[in-house]
């Protein structure tokens, strides 16, 4: 272990990681009975898990797969969309799932942000729809929901599709509505720093029951399917979701209420301690967001911090054993994106933004005093790199 100093301490405590998963005895016990079971890819704890999530986000329907990337690829390719289609989608994010686009072999346009909740901004992707463009995905960026009055307007005049990534968001609500429940269809994560762990899997929900049914053949093929050659119409992945995984995630899902208020009792001492920072301007909560639960505590530095000042908080931060991060590069800043045309200069708010974003812890195990102490030490980073850096 890393020893670090404690503010106005001179013993040791441990290092302070960016996630910890909250993992009870109930997982432990119900994958020692999978692990017995004889079987992991029977089907029976996946298909349960499958009902309890519909359930909870309040769809029809919902199809486990291996990954959130792999969610949002194959609802691309169940709705049909490939070369030649263009697709609104924010190039800021931590999953990235946007890369699917690509792997569609669509176009991504990339959408600039909110500058206050970082979500897709639904005037800036109504100025880029073009007579291609055929879908909109839009993200609930670190558990904060986009702009859905907006954007489901903007895509029933258009005639779009309109995708929901919900990868970083599970629990946040809009208008009182679970996300998850605003697209055409919806896709989540279970990998870490999110909220509902399954080590790595993803979930796609929807209302409708073809595109379901669609998503189910195009994700793997079945066992009971080997003697079928119909279903060789839609080449599958091997994409599925087996017991294990889905065996750890319906527990984490009956749990979450639990693992939420735990997380919510963390951010009411973060913003407490980061009530008089200056230079910092905290998370922020939008109109028509009635509950935000994020997977990490991201703040922003002033604007007269760089991308390089960031780096080297971070690094300071690390000195002290605390597990600090950026959030993310931006898409149009990859080699792949920036080989086909993309620049910085497309979306100036997400690049103002990716710049200065900063993550903090924010788990179960974090405590008061540690939260003081990380909040203590960044305000002594941000005074060795740029200090009093105006907000806005």
């Amino acid at each position: 272990m890393t020893d670090i100093d404690e503010p106005g301490d001179d013993g040791d405590d441990e290092y302070i990681p960016l996630t910890d998963p909250d993992i009870s005895a109930a997982e432990v016990e119900v994958l020692s009975r999978v692990l017995t079971s004889g079987s992991f890819g029977d089907g029976r704890m996946t298909a349960a898990f499958e009902r309890a999530f519909a359930q909870y986000v309040g769809r029809q329907h919902a199809v486990a797969v291996s990954s959130g990337t792999i969610a949002m690829l194959l609802t691309l390719k169940a709705y049909g969309l490939g070369p030649g289609d263009e697709v609104l989608c924010s190039p800021y994010g931590w999953y990235q799932v946007q890369h699917a686009v690509a792997l569609a072999g669509a176009t991504p346009v990339f959408v600039d942000i909110d500058y206050w909740q970082h979500t897709i901004n639904p005037a800036k992707a109504k100025a880029k729809a073009t007579p291609a463009t055929r879908a909109i995905i839009a993200a609930n960026v670190n558990g904060h929901p986009a702009h859905w009055d907006e954007l489901r307007a903007l895509a029933d005049a258009r005639g779009l599709i309109l995708i929901e990534d919900s990868t970083e968001a599970i629990g946040s609500t809009y208008r009182d509505r679970m996300v998850g429940s605003f697209g055409d269809a919806a896709v989540f994560d279970f990998s870490e720093p999110g909220v509902l762990l399954t080590g790595e899997g993803g979930m796609i929900v929807t209302d409708d029951k073809d595109l379901a049914h669609q998503l189910r053949y195009l994700r793997r093929r079945e066992v009971a399917h080997r003697n079928t050659v119909v279903i060789t119409r839609t080449v599958p992945y091997q994409a599925g979701m087996n017991d294990l995984n889905a065996a750890l995630g319906l527990v984490q899902l009956q749990r979450l209420p639990e693992i939420l208020a735990k997380r919510a009792q963390v951010l009411k001492w973060y913003d407490a301690a980061m009530a008089a920072f200056e230079g910092i301007k905290p998370p922020y909560t939008g109109p028509g967001a009635t509950a935000v639960y994020p997977m990490v505590y991201a703040v922003h530095l002033g604007t007269r911090f760089t991308a390089s000042g960031r780096k080297a908080i971070i690094e300071d931060l690390d000195t002290h054993a605390v597990d600090a991060s950026d959030y993310g590069q931006a898409l149009y800043t990859q080699q792949y994106y920036q080989e086909r045309g993309h620049t910085r200069a497309d979306c100036p708010v997400c690049q103002k933004t990716v710049d200065r974003a900063l993550a903090l812890p924010l788990h179960h195990k974090v405590t008061q005093e540690q939260i003081q102490f990380m909040v203590d030490t960044l305000k002594d980073a941000t005074v060795n790199t740029g200090a009093g850096a105006a907000i806005y």
